[in-house]
């Protein structure tokens, strides 16, 4: 058929036409002298048989005993993905970062957190590149060049790959060639990309007014006269002294012109707009001070963020006959942050081949290239737009730009990003090549043998130069050229024999034996040379002209090895029961010397009960019940020679006098600075999963629900020791994580109509993360009852409690704001209205005074668990409207809720007044105020309660995101033909559309700061 399904045939009157088509229930339709003939296909529900690739071999979908979630980027391909983590984005129990930097895109999650240590790796899944394991950033392969993603989540799928799979695993497969003929694929997308949500300074006018209400705040107090809390003289401030002098301000507090002058002492000289802006403390800068006067702004926000230009461009060839499959492609990419210099590029390829040589063998190569840029000299926006006021600009009167926008004179003398950039140069980025080779042999008996290498090299470099030419960088201390090199070998091999057969018909079976090793190897040279003299015309190429006595330069070698075998068993029987097991052995270089070694066991079983004679409930069309056990490792550590002691060098400065010369001299010499632990091992993920398939109405409606507990144990953690022992610590196993949780998927083709198609898709999960154990340390406390119990010592300093989750908020409690009728009950904590409420749960510790009043007296026994930094539930909703069968409208969101986070930004200090007497900008943010009282923002210049200068407040970060909606148009074939295209489509897609939260107004909620959005347009054409 056409691309809109249309046909003709030329068939007697008699005739019988049979349609088929891979997934769906093939039909028989009588011609009957017919000339016109609608057909509309069922899907089979037998077709659950989608391809799903599950670790070293593939299974088809209904085979499945583990808990596994599939992707098809081609189903996203309107939204126009830009990175692998977008394609992700929504899969249930993967939590997906979101980064807003011109690279895009974040970090990644599998079902929750299995260590107490967020950083160095210790949670990220492990990535499976075309069935070998993948070294490399997901950044290096392109969105367009994936056929399919599988995410294996519980420990009976992902125990195949043992020792690196306790954090799950993702399985990315490249596209192959599919038509016998050449098929050529051109896309092209361009985009703007603009600031979504983001906190917002002062213009001039709202600059002037938060400093006039901030210094105005000193001068309210008990009026002793009327016992009111209010404005009166406090000390030598008179009432009105720091309010604009408006006829409306003059009556308020009841005083002339004249009077309001003659406060400030001043012989008339100055007029009145002078009075008043140093009164406010403008000339803490004089050039403020001076262009305030002037009425010259200029806007700092605006000029530190553009509207940056993305552009992506990829073309494939591909092909396949009996011989030979191919698929070749060539990507760039280009993207500009919407921080002014924030930049990022790529240029990617690929090469798939496959050769049939022989009736039994087949080889393959699979060869992937990238060079990128991973570095920019981006503006630092954040300290341009607060460290300027916006009576200041980046250049003089002349339009030449200026180091100190602030002025010399001034002790914050300002940040200009424009002068500074002048003078650093940078270039930074990587060249990769990673490639698959492979060959599989056919065997009698069902038997295949699989040889499978992947080598991969890779080269950084980093070359850095910062002039000494700008006025307040030295050449001895700030002058710097630093040249960073290195170069990375990882190889991994595995050979793998598979033997598949079936017995009478209904007993399936598949055997596989896997032999796995590999290594990684890493060599880097750093070069820092300083003071560049006599010139430094040549910039980051001139380390030679470096002082040698202020150089440095540095080497760094690494190695590690590991090696692993597995054995797995499926069997199904009339593809109603099945059972997989498989037991793994794995090895690793980095553990100590007794155990290198782990074994790692899964078992699954699953059941088709809608195969059953007995089943014949027709709504539902297919059912599976899946339980499954399993272990995985995890041997993600931040050092891979942590289980040995590390020698380190000093060095006495002047240590001895030469015995020749009588000179000073220095002494060099090696100590221990890192205890060994010959018995530091694998961390262990224990995993029982419970799921449920279900398909309604000939699977219309498909969902899986799955229910798991994960238990971790053996975290590897550093244990303090007694100082007797000469160090601080040492790294060993410790410890025990659970995360538990539901998940439910939901899609579902809600009508389809020969003009009009809707489908959605739904997903939700929710993890419990808890810490069990931690260092095995304990101690005798009292209850709340008074019983004295021995417990498990908390880790107070990194905040890990056990019985509360990984990243629990533990902290005073902020119940609201002291009003103006609270004076006198203020003052008993050393507060007055306008400042933060705490909560003062433990009493029996606060001071009794000579008078009998009780002053309240802080420690951590008042402190109180508020809740969770990550959050604990996620869901996704996705819809796709298909309308007159060539336009195609669709929108995604998602939502992370239940988490929370701690803010100070409601105290009002502004970094301890810094940016107010520095004259300095802030975020735009409510205060509380005599006329505008509030219980949730403090007053400007708030203070907590005596021995809590900061007491945070604790708000919810649950947001929901409209992340994107896409429009696209495929273009009729009537109009494609003469041109010889065979698929034409024009697509618009505008990502973070919008993003709702109850509490949160600090910028975007998910990054803390910015969010860009992106709109683009784009073109696929199929030749």
């Amino acid at each position: 058929t056409d691309i809109d399904g249309r046909f003709v045939l030329d068939a007697p009157k008699e005739a019988v036409l049979q349609i088929t088509y891979i997934g769906y229930v093939s039909q028989e339709v009588k011609v009957s002298g017919k000339r016109e003939i609608n057909v509309v296909l069922k899907e089979d529900s037998e077709m659950l048989d989608e391809v799903v690739v599950v670790g070293y071999g593939t299974m088809k979908k209904k085979d499945l005993t583990g808990a596994v979630s599939q992707i098809r980027p081609a189903e996203l391909s309107n939204e126009a993905p830009k990175t692998v983590q977008d394609v992700l984005r929504g899969t249930a129990g993967l939590r997906i970062g979101f980064d807003g930097s011109a690279k895009g895109g974040g970090s990644m999650q599998v079902r929750g957190q299995r260590s107490v240590y967020s950083d160095g790796g210790h949670n990220d899944p492990l990535i499976i590149l075309d069935g070998m394991i993948f070294y490399g950033e997901l950044s290096e392969i392109n969105p367009n060049d994936i056929s399919q993603i599988d995410v294996l989540k519980d420990a009976s799928s992902a125990a195949v790959y043992g020792a690196k799979a306790a954090n799950g695993v993702i399985i990315v497969t490249t596209k192959k060639g599919r038509s016998e003929k050449p098929v050529i694929n051109f896309s092209a997308n361009i985009g703007f990309v603009t600031i979504g949500d983001s906190r917002k300074v002062y213009d001039s006018h709202g600059y002037l007014k938060y400093r006039e209400d901030f210094y105005t705040t000193d001068t309210y107090g008990i009026n002793a006269q009327t016992g009111n809390y209010e404005a009166y003289q406090t000390g030598n401030t008179p009432v009105g002294y720091y309010s604009r002098p408006t006829e409306t301000n003059l009556n308020k507090y009841g005083i002339t012109l004249e009077a309001w002058k003659a406060q400030s002492n001043q012989d008339g000289s100055m007029s009145t707009e002078e009075i008043w802006g140093r009164r406010l403390g403008l000339q803490a800068s004089d050039i403020t001070l001076n262009n305030f006067l002037l009425g010259k702004t200029f806007d700092w926000y605006d000029h530190s963020f553009h509207t940056g230009l993305n552009q992506d461009y990829n073309v494939s060839i591909s092909g396949n006959n009996e011989k030979v499959n191919y698929y070749l492609s060539l990507g760039y990419l280009s993207n500009e942050g919407v921080a002014r210099g924030n930049e990022y590029s790529a240029i990617r390829s690929n090469m798939k081949l496959n050769a049939q040589i022989t009736s039994w063998l087949n080889v393959g190569a699979n060869i992937n290239f990238q060079n990128r840029t991973d570095g920019d000299i981006a503006t630092n926006w954040e300290s341009q737009i607060l460290d300027n006021s916006p009576f200041t600009s980046p250049y003089n009167e002349n339009g030449e730009l200026v180091p100190h926008p602030m002025g010399e004179n001034a002790y914050w003398k300002g940040y200009n990003f424009d002068y500074d950039r002048q003078y650093l140069d940078l270039d930074k980025g990587f060249t990769v090549l990673n490639s698959i080779l492979t060959a599989k042999v056919t065997l009698p008996l069902g038997i295949t043998y699989s040889f499978n290498v992947s080598p991969r090299l890779q080269y950084f470099h980093d070359r850095y130069y910062r002039s000494s030419e700008h006025p307040d960088w030295q050449a001895e201390t700030d002058d710097r050229v630093n040249r960073e090199q290195s170069k990375r070998f990882d190889w991994s091999l595995n050979n793998t024999i598979t033997w598949e057969h079936i017995f009478a018909e209904k007993h399936h079976t598949i055997l596989t034996l896997v032999q796995e090793a590999e290594e990684r190897q890493s060599w880097a040279d750093r070069i820092e040379a300083r003071n560049i003299l006599p010139s430094e015309a040549l910039g980051f190429h001139g380390t030679a002209n470096g002082d040698k006595n202020l150089s440095s330069f540095r080497s760094t070698d690494t190695r590690e090895t590991a090696c692993g075998y597995l054995a797995r068993l499926f069997y199904s029987y009339n593809d109603t029961y099945m059972a997989t097991f498989s037991f793994r052995r794995d090895g690793y270089s980095a553990f100590g010397t007794t155990n290198p070694y782990a074994n790692f066991f899964s078992g699954a079983l699953a059941w088709t009960f809608t195969n059953e004679n007995f089943w014949n409930w027709k709504p539902l069309s297919s059912g599976k019940l899946r339980v499954s056990f399993g272990q995985n490792g995890n041997r993600s550590l931040a050092d891979s020679y942590i289980a040995l002691a590390n020698l380190s060098l000093g060095k006495y400065t002047q240590g001895y006098i030469n015995s020749a010369s009588g000179a000073l001299m220095d002494l060099k010499y090696l100590f221990v600075s890192r205890l060994a632990n010959p018995n530091l091992q694998w961390e262990k993920t224990t995993s029982w999963n419970v799921g449920l398939d279900v398909g309604f109405f000939n699977n219309r409606i498909n969902a899986s629900m799955e229910y798991y507990v994960m238990p971790t144990t053996d975290m590897i953690m550093n244990q303090s020791l007694p100082d007797f022992t000469g160090f601080n610590s040492i790294t060993t196993n410790l410890g025990r994580i659970e995360n538990r949780g539901f998940e439910l998927s939901i899609n579902s083709r809600n009508i389809e109509k020969a003009n009009f198609q809707w489908e959605t898709g739904f997903t939700f999960s929710v993890n419990k993360n808890t810490i069990k154990k931690l260092y095995g340390e304990y101690e005798t406390i009292v209850d709340a009852l008074g019983n004295t119990i021995v417990k498990e010592r908390d880790d107070v300093t990194n905040g890990w409690f056990i019985g509360h989750p990984v990243s629990a908020i533990w902290d005073y409690k902020v119940t609201g704001i002291w009003q103006k009728d609270e004076v006198k009950e203020a003052a008993k904590y050393s507060q007055r209205p306008g400042d933060p409420k705490v909560q003062n749960i433990y009493t029996d510790d606060d001071k009794v005074n000579a008078d009998g009043s009780v002053t309240p007296v802080y420690n951590n026994k008042d402190k109180q668990f508020m809740g969770e930094t990550t959050p604990p539930i996620h869901w996704s909703l996705r819809n796709s409207f298909t309308i007159f069968k060539d336009w195609v409208f669709s929108f995604n969101m998602y939502s992370y809720m239940g988490h929370k986070s701690l803010d100070t930004n409601y105290l009002n200090n502004d970094n301890n007044y810094s940016q107010i007497t520095n004259c300095r900008n802030v975020y735009t943010k409510e205060y509380w105020t005599v006329d505008n009282p509030s219980n949730t923002y403090a007053r400007l210049s708030a203070q907590g309660p005596t021995g809590i200068s900061a007491p945070a407040r604790v708000i919810d970060r649950s947001f929901i995101r409209l992340e994107n909606i896409s429009l696209a148009y495929n273009i009729p074939m009537k109009f494609l033909e003469k041109y010889k295209i065979q698929n034409a489509k024009i697509f618009t897609t505008v990502r973070n559309v919008a993003t709702w939260s109850k509490e949160w107004e600090y910028g975007d909620p998910e990054t803390g700061g910015l969010a860009p959005r992106t709109y683009s347009l784009g073109i696929n054409l199929t030749f």
